[in-house]
């Protein structure tokens, strides 16, 4: 099987190439401009793969407000480009999404067929390019959602934590939005796995269990200092989101139900976020030393 990555650059990109290595051709924006249809048919016909996995995407979730353009040319598209092409070649496509597509407002965990309503721009595009590859290519492609990803690699809050944490001597995080952290390395898994299986659907791939942001900056710290990566404890306070305004709104709970994902991806296996966040937290220890 040939597989083909859109992206080389991001957190899930690196944990693909990590995963996959020379079994799988990776493009970056050096390599194609996957918003213009035609020049993408061209690179994607000379490598004729079986399944391409996107994982580029505009990510920048305040700076999208003030650049919906920029946003919504990687996040829809692009999407539909690669829906268009797909259909007409009959590659089978994974595609990742995000627990932005919904309002934060339900109370319980999201299904796959809820009803999707984003806040802000990231979302929307996000959802505009939902919307082309399920109208174009039901049968023949994965879309998985997730949501606060996080990797060794790039820029992310885990990171951005530990980097505070050595340099602050007190921290404050929001503890009124909550969700799943989920570790790039196990959704890079599933999206191999879906590749290789083609797992047509709608899933939802995060890591099990729940948090507010200042539960995961509790458990950063905890697991920084068990593994040396810091050296002293600070005080952490939470604060609710009004004491922290975003240009985007967040969404206050976004856990995504993952009844059918459980079943689905079974041989891939779902952790628990903090069994995760140690392991990575390892893999970053031992390539700091």
């Amino acid at each position: 099987m040939k597989i083909v990555v859109i992206g080389k650059s991001g957190q899930l990109a690196a944990e693909l190439n990590q995963l996959l290595g020379d079994e799988a051709v990776f493009l970056g924006r050096n390599d194609v401009d996957i918003t213009d249809q035609q020049a993408l048919a061209s690179v994607l016909l000379a490598h004729n793969p079986d399944v391409i996995i996107n994982s580029a995407a505009y990510t920048a979730v305040d700076k999208a407000e003030s650049e919906p353009e920029e946003a919504y040319k990687l996040n829809a598209s692009a999407v539909i480009n690669l829906a268009d092409i797909c259909r007409l070649n009959r590659y089978f496509l994974v595609h990742v999404s995000t627990d932005y597509v919904f309002d934060g407002t339900k109370g319980s965990p999201y299904r796959t067929d809820d009803v999707i309503a984003p806040q802000g721009v990231y979302g929307k595009s996000k959802a505009e390019g939902e919307k082309a590859l399920l109208d174009s290519l039901p049968n023949q492609s994965c879309l998985l959602r997730t949501a606060w990803v996080y990797s060794k690699y790039g820029n992310n809050f885990v990171k951005t934590m530990l980097r505070l944490m050595a340099e602050k001597s007190e921290l404050k995080v929001i503890d009124d939005q909550i969700g799943s952290p989920t570790w790039a390395k196990g959704l890079a898994e599933a999206c191999v796995y879906a590749a290789r299986h083609r797992s047509a659907g709608v899933y939802h791939w995060t890591d099990e269990g729940v948090a507010s942001w200042y539960d995961f900056a509790l458990a950063i710290q905890e697991i920084g200092l068990e593994k040396n990566l810091l050296t002293n404890k600070v005080p952490i306070h939470p604060i609710p989101s009004s004491q922290y305004p975003t240009p985007a709104k967040r969404p206050h709970y976004s856990v995504l139900d993952k009844v059918s994902t459980r079943k689905a991806f079974a041989d891939v296996g779902l952790q628990h976020w903090r069994k995760q966040l140690a392991d990575m937290m390892s893999s970053f220890q031992s390539e700091k030393q």
